[in-house]
């Protein structure tokens, strides 16, 4: 922790070289500026841990030098020091990226205290970051370097460390089940069951008895008790994806689950205990369901007290390239076929290319193209002719919005294989809508 490198930013000349003092004295190199003008050029040149800075100076307010340096350098600490302290200006600048707040005067032993805290963060988070950093996501099958999937594998880290509901949203094919085993495996449930269900597969009147088990003659059909699947999932997770499809009866009864930890077989008034941490998913927005009186807003609140978004593919830059790697290696493998090599027209094809079906569709088309190809290399001939023609060029913007709506329509109704069904769940489209689209364009 010694030879830290921190910036003093205050107009007083005594309380910087007090503190100067002090901190020198116990190992760790010091800067001072009296205006920020002077601390910017340190902040540039010299590669800082630590800035202590004043709340209140004639050329600046504090506040405004904690956005600063939050916007600017992101690994940098920030420790705030005031002589009129009020609880508004603390919360402030905590809220701004402050990380700890003192008040004038204070003793030599209340600023070590303070500048060794804040230091001991700063190397935890670097550690955390080398980790995350070091094939973290790869564990679980999710792979990428980009700044969102860092976040990403962040709060994945957070969240395993907790015993909280969590929230995993995303578009379809973004892997929010990769998510939620990553959550599971890293946490302290890993030794228990991982349970994954998806409410939207299940028909609506089955959905209930298959969560909370029943009892032999609750219904026709049954025949024997049977447990289900929170049950099945005791001291580990259970995951429920498309959470948005459930009934509002069911989410009355998932909103007592998380509440009491306890479930009723169906056709039986026994309590069943239950330890189980719950994690959910959709790629609806249920913020705007509970709006809509779609879902409950009270479950909606339980649900949400973490939540790790997944961003979609199109938003995630060279993790394309990462992406189509990984599964060419892993596909080339599995049919024991040469390995694919993209050339750079093919990349930029890629790159450029907006993924509606994600991370998904991207394995599907490598997938396709190791069983296809002979001699490992793939040229702009091998891809789809949809995926080619996205490609925009100037005429481009000369089109209405319904052109461009209904080439790329009949783009993916290509990929599909002219099934609608599967074209419906890319576009995020019911089949109505996707038949009114086309017979519209027939029409015209």
């Amino acid at each position: 922790m010694k030879n830290k490198r921190i910036l003093v930013l205050d107009d007083y000349d005594l309380t910087r070289d007090v503190i100067k003092r002090n901190l020198a004295a116990n190992g760790y190199q010091l800067y001072t500026a009296g205006n920020f003008e002077l601390a910017k050029e340190i902040l540039k040149e010299i590669d800082l841990d630590l800035v202590i800075t004043d709340l209140k100076m004639p050329d600046i307010s504090g506040l405004d030098v904690i956005t600063y340096i939050t916007e600017n350098f992101k690994d940098v600490e920030i420790i705030v020091i005031t002589g009129y302290p009020t609880i508004t200006s603390a919360v402030d600048a905590v809220k701004l990226g402050a990380d700890d707040y003192l008040t004038k005067p204070f003793t030599d032993v209340e600023l070590l205290a303070a500048v060794k805290k804040t230091l001991e963060k700063q190397e935890n988070k670097r550690e955390f970051n080398r980790e995350i950093s070091d094939g973290f996501g790869e564990k679980f099958g999710i792979i990428g370097n980009s700044e969102k999937m860092l976040e990403v594998f962040k709060t994945i880290k957070k969240a395993s460390e907790i015993n909280s509901t969590v929230l995993i949203t995303g578009e379809s094919g973004t892997g929010k089940e990769l998510v939620a085993r990553a959550i599971h495996y890293t946490g302290f449930r890993a030794a228990a069951p991982f349970v994954p269900i998806n409410c939207g597969a299940i028909p609506e009147t089955l959905l209930e008895s298959e969560l909370f088990g029943y009892v032999k003659g609750a219904f026709t059909g049954a025949h024997t008790t049977r447990n289900g699947f929170f049950i099945s999932a005791n001291k580990g997770t259970i995951f429920l994806d498309e959470i948005s499809e459930t009934s509002m009866m069911l989410q009355i009864k998932l909103l007592r689950v998380i509440q009491e930890k306890e479930v009723y077989r169906v056709g039986s008034a026994e309590v069943q205990k239950v330890d189980v941490r719950i994690l959910v998913a959709s790629n609806k927005d249920l913020h705007g369901l509970v709006e809509l009186g779609k879902f409950r807003e009270d479950l909606f609140y339980r649900l949400n007290v973490l939540t790790v978004n997944i961003p979609p593919l199109r938003e995630r830059g060279t993790d394309i390239f990462q992406l189509a790697n990984y599964f060419a290696n892993k596909y080339a493998s599995e049919f024991d076929k040469k390995i694919l090599s993209f050339n750079d027209e093919v990349l930029d094809i890629l790159g450029k290319y907006n993924w509606p079906g994600n991370v998904r569709e991207l394995e599907n088309l490598v997938h396709r193209l190791v069983i296809m190809n002979e001699d490992g290399n793939i040229r702009k001939a091998d891809l789809p002719v949809f995926m080619k023609s996205r490609i925009n060029s100037v005429s481009d913007v000369k089109r209405t919005l319904q052109e461009v709506e209904i080439e790329h329509i009949k783009n993916v109704l290509e990929y599909t294989n002219n099934n609608k069904s599967k074209a419906s769940e890319i576009l995020r489209i019911d089949r109505k809508t996707l038949n009114n689209k086309l017979n519209q364009d027939r029409n015209e």
